[in-house]
């Protein structure tokens, strides 16, 4: 990464010139100005503009990378990121990167050049090029709700495996054999959540159906279209779960636009509770994920390896809630 020193070796004139030139102060003559300024245009230098002031090149941000600020999920994270840190007297400079891995590369070099302390990411599923920059810059990372393989890393998610499994098995319980799933195909958590989905069927003597199983972007039109294609099977599902907050508001939608009545005619359960999940009849059965902990734990790791940067990576992975509501034909 080019330095103050590197454009000042290039321009020919002192540290002092260049740090001169680049806080526009004056007693700096003009054509002095423009070659240094040219310099460092050339050279692509990118300034500290969030803490050019501080010598050690560390400020007091950090930077939060997430792959869908529509999605609750992540709404409700970053408020709990963002209330954590300013208990550490920190500030929060937040990036959405809607799951492309070219937004995820221009906002991780966007926080290296801002010389944000350390950075709290949701990766895209290809993130193996980014994560080597990273790891060459030496960047404190935490990853938050996805895994990374291969990489030595902070890690901060739930049991996705254990909590689709409890779901779901929680569905077959009260006698629905024939479940509907969609998951999201953009990270590690949507396979994740089928490998929980698929146990609990086989556990329970059911033999899976590929018809029944949906990949798509978590997003709610694709939650919608989804669900559309389940009702036109010749037997349509007796249940329906989707794997996160965007998608069930699509597939809602599409089950209320139906002539299925939930949940005498067709059951309903998803991942993450909403702020719409009890406002909707029937309610949703959820489940709930700790965002708040989620939150506050990623801040933790993430200040404990600025300040020890050499100590062995943790993967913390905390518990999921079962909410049970009218929407499965149950309360318990």
């Amino acid at each position: 990464m080019v330095n103050i020193k590197d454009v000042a070796e290039v321009a020919g004139v002192s540290i002092a010139t260049v740090s001169r030139v680049l806080a526009e102060k004056p007693h700096v003559r003009t054509e002095v100005r423009k070659h240094v300024l040219a310099v460092a245009k050339e050279l692509n230098y990118s300034p500290n503009r969030v803490a050019r002031s501080l010598r050690a090149q560390k400020s007091n941000v950090i930077g939060l990378i997430v792959s869908d600020i529509q999605n609750p999920f992540f709404t409700l994270i970053s408020r709990a990121v963002e209330d954590a840190a300013y208990e550490q007297g920190m500030s929060i400079f937040l990036c959405n990167t809607d799951e492309d891995p070219g937004k995820e590369a221009i906002y991780l070099k966007l926080m290296r050049d801002e010389r944000v302390s350390g950075i709290i990411l949701s990766p895209t599923q290809k993130t193996s090029n980014n994560f080597l920059e990273i790891t060459n810059s030496h960047l404190p990372v935490v990853v938050i709700d996805r895994r990374v393989h291969g990489v030595e890393i902070d890690s901060v998610q739930i049991d996705n495996i254990e909590s689709a499994f409890k779901l779901v098995d929680h569905l077959i319980g009260h006698g629905y054999q024939r479940i509907g799933a969609l998951f999201g195909m953009g990270s590690t958590t949507g396979r994740e959540r089928r490998q929980g989905y698929i146990k609990a069927l086989e556990d329970n003597g059911i033999r899976p159906s590929s018809e029944l199983v949906f990949f798509v972007e978590a997003r709610e039109v694709e939650g919608y279209n989804a669900t559309r294609e389940l009702l036109k099977l010749s037997e349509s599902p007796d249940a329906i779960f989707t794997s996160n907050g965007l998608l069930s508001a699509g597939a809602f939608r599409a089950l209320r636009e139906s002539s299925h009545k939930i949940p005498e005619e067709i059951a309903f359960a998803t991942f993450d509770e909403t702020p719409w999940s009890t406002l909707v009849d029937p309610p949703f059965t959820v489940i709930e994920q700790p965002t708040y902990e989620i939150g506050n734990t990623a801040v933790d790791l993430l200040v404990k390896r600025i300040q020890d940067p050499t100590r062995s990576a943790r993967e913390v992975t905390l518990k999921s809630k079962l909410i049970i509501r009218q929407s499965c034909g149950c309360q318990k």
